[in-house]
Order: C-alpha cells, then sequence, then structure tokens
C-alpha cells in the first residue's frame, strides 16, 4: 500500500516535475519561432540583438523577451558552431535565467546551456559573468562560445591570472566574461585596494552562471581568499621545530581523523616543554603555559599538523622545490595557494625546501560572501540534489533536475566490499584486465595520487596499458580524458569533478580533428572532418557493442556528489555504460565511520579470503555515513560563514566609503566633519562637560593640538576670558583649524588639496583596515574561550568585533586630521634638495648631505629681555640661536 506522500506524487509529480511542466510552455513559444529566425540574414540576427536591448532600454523585463532571445541564441549557435540545442538546453537555459541550479547529467551540453541566459542578460548592459573551475576551462569556453556571442554581435571576454591590467579591465567591459573563480574573488579584493576608479577592472555584479556549481560554492566555500604582503621571516624556528615532532610518539598527541584534528596531550605538553628547554628555544623558568610562550605552542600544534594531517602526495605534491596544494575535490594542483597561520611554512620545513616567509592578511573574503554580491546567481553541475538545502540557506538557490535529452542506459551496481585493501585491489586489477580484454573502456576512479600510483604500477605488472591522470599530469588532462572513451582504452583518475571535457566512445572527435590539421596544415579541414567522423561513426559502434565505458571507482569519497560525478562520467547521451565500487574496510571512510559493525558481520558469516558482500543495505548504510559527514561538513562551514558574515558588513561598509571617496569630486566636507569631530573629542577630553575652569587641563589640549593638528592657538588666554565654555572653546578651535586649511588650500591650489586629501583618505582606510583584520583574526582565534562562562562566542564576538570597529573609525578620523594638518608646500630649497638626491640615486650615488648652516639668533634679541624673546610655543627652537628647542633652552622652568 502506498504512502501518503507517495500516493500525492504519482498523482500530481514531484516538485521537480511541476517545475519542469512549468516550462514546457516557454520552450514551446521558443520552437514555435525557430521558423521565422531560420529565415533571418547573419545580419538580421545581430539586428534582432540591437531591437531587444532598444527593448529592455525602454523598460521591457527580460522574461518578456525570453522566447525571442533563446530563439536568436539558438539560431546563432546553429550557424556559429553546428550545435542545435535540444529542448532540454532550454529548459536548463531557462530555470538557470530565473535564479536556479540546474542540475544537469554528464554530456547534456552544459557549456551551450550557458549561452541561453548570458546572451539574455547581457542584453541589459550590465554585464554577465560565466564562472569556471579551472583557466583551461574559462579560455576554452570563451573561445569557443565567443563564436556565438559574435554571431549575436555581443562581446566576449576572458579573465586570467597574471593578465595586463588593460586587458582585464576589457575583459570585464565586455557583455560575457569568462573567469575562473578565484580570480573573480582575488580582482573583487584588488579593486578595492585601488587608488582611482579609472584603475578598478569590475564594473559590479550583475549576473553570474556557476558552471560546477557544487565544486565552487560548497567545496572550495570553507577557504577563503586572502591577498597577503610579506612579514618576518622566521624560517630557522620552523627548521627548529620541525626537528622534535619525529621523537613525539603516539602518547604525546591525539588525533582525531573524523574532525581532522590533533592536539597535544599533558604527556606531550610535558616532552615538548622539555625538549625546548635543552635546544634553548624555551627561556629557562618560562613554561609553555605562560602567555610569552603563545607564538612556541602555536609553532609546535602547526609542525604536529603538518606532520600527522598532511600527506604528501594526498594532500600536496613537492614540484621543483615548492610545496603544491592538491585540491581534494578535482585532484588538481592549486598553483599559488598557500596555507595560512604558518602550517604552509611548516609543511616546507618537514619537506626540507625553501621556507618562504609567512604573510600578513591585507583583504580577504570567502566565496559565499563574494557570489552573494551578485544581484541574481545561478549554476550549472551534474549533482547539486544532496546539498539542495545548503544551496537554499546559504545562497537562496533552489536547484531543478533538468530531464536528460535521452534516457539513461547506465547499469549501476552494488558496492562490493571486501575485507583488506590488499584483497579489493587484486579483485580490481582481475576485473581491469577482463574488462580490457573484450575492449571495454574502463575509467578507474581514486582518491589520491599515490594510491592512483600504486594501482598504476599494479597494472604496469600485469601488462595492461593505461594512462593516469592525476596532479602530476595536469598538462595532458584534456588529452587523456578525451581518449578515455577508445577501444580498450584504461584511464586511472584521481576524481573527475570539473574535467569540462567530454568522455566520447570511441574517442573525442573535436581532438583528432584538430590533432590532425596541425598535423598536416595544408590539407583541406573539411576532408580531414568528414574523414575522422567516418571513423569514428565505427569506432563508437565498437565500443558500444562492448558494453560502453565502464566506471570502476576504487573507494567512496566523503561526499556523495563526488561519486555520482564520476559515475556520471558513463552513459553520457543514453550510451550504454555500466558502474561499480570496489570498497574494503581499510578505506578511510569505512574505517572512520563504523566498519566494526561491518567486520563483525562479515566475520560470522564465515567470508573467505577474496570474497565480497554486495548487497542493497551495504550501500544504504555507506549513503547514510556519507549524508552524516555532509551534515557535519555543513555545519562547520555555516558556522564560519555566521563568523565571516561579521566581518563581511564591516567590509562592505568600508569597501562602498572607498568606492564613494574615489568617485567624490570634492572631499572637503568630509574631511571637515572628520576635523570637527577630532577638536570636539579633544575638549571633551580635556575640558570635560559640568566641570569648572579650574578643573580643566589646557597643558594638555595645547600639547594634543599641536600634536594632533599642528595649531599652537591661545588657549590658555581664551580659558581665562569671561563666558569661554567648552562649546565657545570649540568652536574658536573650529575657526582657527578653517582658516589653517584655507591657508593650505592656498598654497597648494584647490585642485591639488583635493587630490592630496583623497590620497590621504584611501591610504588611511587601507592601513586602518589591514590593522582591523588582523585584530578579527585575533579575536577569533580565542573567542571560543568565552563558552567555558556560558556565553555565546558567536554573540561575543559581533558586539567586541563592533567595538573593534568604532574604535577603528575613531582612529581612522584622527589619522587623516593629523597627515592633513601636517603637510605643507616644499621650499625652493627642500625641492631642489629632493632633486639632488633623486639625482644622485639614479647615478647609483649617495647624495651629498647639505652643510649644516649655523642657528642665527632672531632679529632683536635680547637675553636680558624676555620681551624681546616673540612667542614662540615650547616645541620651537629657542630665538636664542642655540639650535635647541625653546622648552629645553631658555624657555626652561627650573
Amino acid at each position: 500500500m502506498l504512502g501518503f506522500g507517495a500516493l500525492a506524487r504519482k498523482m500530481f509529480g514531484s516538485p521537480n516535475d511541476r517545475l519542469v511542466k512549468s516550462v514546457r510552455p516557454l520552450v514551446a513559444q521558443i520552437n514555435a519561432l525557430e521558423p521565422e529566425f531560420k529565415a533571418l540574414s547573419d545580419q538580421g540576427l545581430i539586428d534582432k540583438t540591437e531591437e531587444l536591448k532598444a527593448r529592455v532600454a525602454k523598460g521591457a523585463s527580460l522574461d518578456e523577451i525570453l522566447p525571442e532571445a533563446f530563439a536568436n541564441c539558438r539560431e546563432g549557435a546553429r550557424r556559429a558552431i553546428g550545435l542545435r540545442a535540444f529542448d532540454t538546453q532550454l529548459m536548463g537555459g531557462v530555470f538557470l535565467h530565473q535564479g536556479n541550479i540546474a542540475e544537469m547529467k554528464t554530456g547534456e551540453g552544459k557549456t551551450l546551456v550557458a549561452t541561453f541566459p548570458a546572451y539574455l542578460n547581457a542584453l541589459a548592459g550590465k554585464g554577465v559573468h560565466v564562472v569556471t573551475v579551472n583557466d583551461y576551462l574559462a579560455k576554452r569556453d570563451a573561445e569557443w562560445m565567443s563564436k556565438v556571442y559574435g554571431a549575436l554581435g555581443l562581446s566576449t571576454g576572458v579573465v586570467v591570472p597574471w593578465q595586463p591590467e588593460d586587458e582585464k579591465r576589457a575583459a570585464y567591459a565586455c557583455d560575457i566574461t569568462y573567469a575562473t573563480n578565484n580570480e573573480l574573488g582575488f580582482d573583487y579584493l584588488r579593486d578595492n585596494m585601488k587608488m582611482r576608479v579609472e584603475e578598478m577592472a569590475q564594473r559590479g555584479h550583475f549576473f553570474a552562471i556557476v558552471d560546477e556549481v557544487d565544486s565552487i560554492l560548497i567545496d572550495e566555500a570553507r577557504t577563503p581568499l586572502i591577498i597577503s604582503g610579506p612579514s618576518q621571516d622566521r624560517s630557522d624556528l620552523y627548521k627548529a621545530v620541525d626537528v622534535l615532532i619525529p621523537l613525539v610518539v603516539e602518547e604525546h598527541y591525539k588525533l582525531d581523523e573524523k574532525q581532522r584534528s590533533v592536539t597535544w596531550t599533558e604527556e606531550g605538553n610535558e616532552f615538548v616543554e622539555n625538549k625546548l628547554l635543552e635546544i634553548g628555544l624555551l627561556p629557562e623558568g618560562q613554561s609553555l603555559y605562560d602567555p610569552e610562550s603563545t607564538s612556541l605552542v602555536h609553532h609546535m600544534t602547526q609542525a604536529l599538523r603538518s606532520h600527522k594531517l598532511y600527506l604528501k602526495d594526498q594532500h600536496y605534491i613537492v614540484r621543483d622545490g615548492e610545496v603544491m596544494l592538491i585540491d581534494e575535490f578535482t585532484g588538481r594542483m592549486m598553483k599559488g595557494r598557500r596555507l595560512s597561520e604558518g602550517l604552509h611554512q611548516a609543511i616546507e620545513a618537514k619537506e626540507n625546501v625553501q621556507i618562504q616567509p609567512e604573510n600578513t592578511t591585507l583583504a580577504s573574503v570567502t566565496f559565499q560572501n563574494y557570489f552573494r554580491l551578485y544581484d541574481k546567481l545561478s549554476g550549472m553541475t551534474g549533482t547539486a540534489a544532496t546539498e539542495a538545502e545548503e544551496f537554499a540557506e546559504i545562497y537562496r538557490l533552489g536547484v531543478v533536475e533538468v530531464p536528460t535529452n535521452r534516457p539513461v542506459q547506465r547499469k549501476d551496481e552494488h558496492d562490493a566490499v571486501y575485507r583488506s585493501a590488499a584483497e579489493k585491489y587484486k579483485a580490481i586489477v582481475e576485473e581491469i584486465k577482463k574488462g580490457h580484454a573484450t575492449g571495454q573502456p574502463m575509467l578507474v576512479g581514486t582518491t589520491s595520487i599515490e594510491k592512483s600510483e600504486m594501482l598504476s604500477a599494479m597494472l604496469t605488472e600485469a601488462g595492461v596499458p593505461h594512462n593516469v591522470l592525476n596532479a602530476r599530469q595536469h598538462e595532458q588532462e584534456a588529452q587523456i580524458v578525451a581518449d578515455a572513451g577508445k577501444l580498450g582504452a584504461v584511464t586511472i583518475a584521481t576524481n573527475m569533478a570539473g574535467r569540462g571535457t567530454d568522455i566520447k566512445l570511441g574517442g573525442n572527435v573535436e581532438f583528432k580533428v584538430m590533432e590532425a590539421i596541425a598535423a598536416n596544415p595544408e590539407a583541406d579541414p573539411d576532408a580531414i572532418r568528414a574523414q575522422i567522423e567516418a571513423e569514428h561513426e565505427a569506432a563508437e559502434a565498437e565500443v558500444k557493442a562492448a558494453g560502453g565505458l565502464f566506471v570502476l571507482a576504487t573507494e567512496r569519497h566523503e561526499s556523495r556528489r563526488i561519486d555520482n560525478q564520476l559515475r556520471g562520467r558513463s552513459g553520457r547521451q543514453g550510451d550504454p555504460g555500466r558502474s561499480a565500487f570496489y570498497l574494503s574496510l581499510d578505506d578511510d571512510l569505512m574505517r572512520i565511520f563504523g566498519s566494526e559493525r561491518l567486520d563483525k558481520m562479515l566475520s560470522t558469516l564465515g567470508m573467505k579470503e577474496g570474497e565480497a558482500i554486495v548487497h542493497p543495505w551495504v550501500n544504504k548504510s555507506l549513503e547514510k555515513a556519507q549524508a552524516k559527514v555532509e551534515a557535519r561538513n555543513f555545519d562547520i562551514r555555516k558556522q564560519l560563514l555566521k563568523y565571516d558574515d561579521v566581518m563581511n558588513d564591516q567590509r562592505k561598509a568600508i569597501f562602498s566609503q572607498r568606492l564613494d571617496i574615489m568617485q567624490a569630486e570634492d572631499l572637503g566636507e568630509i574631511v571637515e566633519d572628520m576635523r570637527v569631530q577630532v577638536i570636539e573629542d579633544l575638549v571633551d577630553q580635556y575640558m570635560p562637560p559640568k566641570t569648572f575652569p579650574d578643573q580643566w587641563n589646557m597643558d594638555g589640549l595645547a600639547e594634543a593640538l599641536r600634536e594632533k593638528l599642528t595649531m599652537d592657538p591661545p588657549i590658555a588666554d581664551w580659558a581665562r576670558e569671561d563666558g569661554v565654555d567648552q562649546q565657545a572653546m570649540t568652536d574658536r578651535l573650529i575657526e582657527a583649524s578653517e582658516s589653517m586649511m584655507a591657508e593650505k588650500v592656498a598654497a597648494f591650489g584647490a585642485e591639488t588639496m583635493r587630490d592630496i586629501q583623497k590620497q590621504v583618505l584611501l591610504q588611511a582606510i587601507d592601513a586602518k583596515w589591514r590593522e582591523h583584520i588582523l585584530r578579527l583574526d585575533h579575536l577569533r582565534s580565542v573567542i571560543h574561550f568565552r563558552g567555558y562562562a556560558q556565553r555565546d562566542p558567536l554573540n561575543e564576538y559581533k558586539t567586541e568585533a563592533f567595538a573593534l570597529f568604532e574604535t577603528m573609525l575613531e582612529a581612522l578620523r584622527g589619522d587623516v586630521t593629523q597627515h592633513l594638518s601636517r603637510i605643507r608646500p616644499l621650499s625652493d630649497e627642500e625641492r631642489e634638495q629632493m632633486m639632488r638626491q633623486m639625482l644622485a640615486q639614479q647615478q647609483g650615488l649617495a647624495a651629498p648631505a647639505p652643510e649644516p648652516e649655523a642657528p642665527a639668533a632672531a632679529p632683536g634679541f635680547d637675553e636680558a629681555d624676555p620681551a624681546t624673546w616673540g612667542n614662540p610655543s615650547r616645541n620651537d627652537l629657542c630665538p636664542c640661536g642655540s639650535g635647541e628647542k625653546f622648552k629645553h633652552c631658555h624657555g626652561r622652568l627650573d
């Protein structure tokens, strides 16, 4: 008997079915327009784009023009690249335009799907960003799809690392811009460190389509993007500390693989303390528990983490004397990415390579908060349904499963579980030999470089020819993947997320054509293509007869999505295929998440060596374990985001203020408000409200005014006048400061003064923001201790972060006022001296120091008559000509 939920689904369809059904009329409308758009000339397609742009400019909504825009784009793609979009691809495009994630199986043509919403939204003239996971895909997709956009009269740009600034600005100015998530995030941070609006690259965040959206918005969301600058070099300390870790035994630390954490035990702390005393890193009489030892404890912990949690050829590789991190989700090297808080340096010490200096954070942002800047966000992937809750909660994105163009024919077998890893690998090699003998192409998925190379060695010994795709073969990636569908091909790969190249049965026609044309440039390209396509048809039929692509996974990943991505490589576009997972109780997932019960069950069943258990219950229990891990990872990311949201509100306020300053013509009012606030604060400090004149600290106020505003008004005389109170003093000081600033404007010229104010403000904001980021990092590292006092660490962090932000703004006002008060035009003599120094530096010579002039007494100075001394301030040079300050000479108070 059916339950109520199942009965409702049978009668009304699932929510996903209803969404798919809702866009079918739109697809029918687009199809009905096809003959009309086919009749247009090439120029007619471009004219249609201009007409649609004009309608949007006059107020038409993008939804109103969607059928015509999609029909125009479909025709443009058919003419430019010979691909006519299926109805399911149009559906995917509609869901993307609506701000959803379109889950589309591998091989359904997601690259083409993105062109429809990108074209439609580009008609608004605000720029569209298409986001990919690596530079290769960004360049490939931009080059390929630019033909489509070009046929429709739109411009395409691509953003890559190390691009010249003018090229980058031109790329962002295009209608559609392809870029990686990393480069977009870094450009956002760089833009908010620029000094002029014209230097900024990005022109806003209107609409983004994120390819492999689960990889970018979920897998990479734990790592913030950081722009940093060098700090002090402490490589000797890392090396000295690293020497001690091999001496550590199991009782000295506690390793938690589930939480990926390692901590010192009491025995470990005692051992480390004694060793540090022995080698002289810890001073005599100082304990590791003393506040002065905080830095040493931090270094010891990072060294322990580098040895126990970060494994070579799994989490990183060493190439050309450099530690390169490996993306655990894609198996790719992450060039230029470094672990923070000294952990990367600890790994470099462990691997005995050159230790790069630690960096201090100049600016940072998480992917969650960067992508939430967009007015509208959408994404594509083959696997998003398992993370639908996170997409909805964090990004307000719905997930829609788009039907496949043809029914999936792949056979997914139940997992086979072996007692030991040795038995499992033996069975895998046998299975590969069997499949290879029949000519069935095989894709073998592994979870680390180490395991892929171990399996490669076993296959070499067994005489099975094969290719290996991991971080070491990064450059040959597209070629290896393109060949993976050939008859008898065996390919070992570390994860297949975001590879971007389809595994086509019989091999990839486009790659073969490119190779043939490169080998024989004089030949007719059309003739080469026709010959290769004919050969490919026969090869494809052979592979289909052999059963299609067989995906054999050697381990379950922590995330179901990664398993589904690997599985989804087989059975594209209705092709035959097969997938199987071979597991053992030694696998990380099985070992960490409850393999003991399974081991007991296998022992009870009396399984012999080499036998495997295959049962739907095993699949279910493994999926439950994976769901638990996913839920825990989601909680970690959600918690991280709550903390980052606090900084994000402040980051947006600061970046917005910077932009206003850069765009403002005249900052006189802002600067004046800051100066007035500083004066009011000083008067409140030295002449507190509701106090009598004899309680005022006039000397302190005078000193503060000289320090902060380089002003020396006769405040002591003013204070003695009748009726002078705090407000009257404030008004007089404001008037004096305005007079001083007016003199500076007259000396520099109004335009120069405006430029100076802008530069001083921006530099002060940047310096204070950097200090503030550092303080927040330190606060975040210790705030969890508040939990021991029954206080909510997050609320405490919010309160303290807000107080720190207020303090930063107050300090900013003081700094800006002080800098602007101290500037003055150079005298002719100073300018000449500066020119001499610059000239000497250019010639590689040290500029000769000018002979100091002997100080002369002020005209009319009479030592016996103080009335002739003038009215020097205490910090001015003494009028007697001694060269000393007045307060240390004739103004000395004996």
